[in-house]
């Protein structure tokens, strides 16, 4: 996904509506969201489907890996040697 251009990548609700399809093609083709307004302040931004699935699966691995963290840091976790030790006694 690349970054908002404010001169091209902010549109009204109003101009939204009236040019919807070009304004998803525009998304799509170039990658890049657009900030819908009303009433003159951001209310919406449209994003390309594949750069939200993308935005979720980080947003997903950022949690598991400060989940991670955060019972490394409580003692809960084993080594990499335990971990791995476990992993070639299962799968040998």
């Amino acid at each position: 996904m690349s970054h908002i251009q404010l001169d091209q990548d902010i549109r009204s609700l109003s101009d939204f509506r009236a040019n919807a399809a070009s304004f998803i093609e525009q998304v799509k083709s170039e990658r890049r969201p657009l900030v819908i307004t009303q009433h003159g302040k951001s209310s919406a931004v449209l994003i390309d489907v594949e750069d939200y699935q993308k935005m979720l699966d980080k947003i997903q691995l950022l949690e598991e890996l400060t989940t991670a963290r955060k019972e490394l840091n409580n003692g809960e976790g084993v080594s990499h040697e335990k971990f791995f030790s476990e992993l070639r006694a299962e799968y040998s």
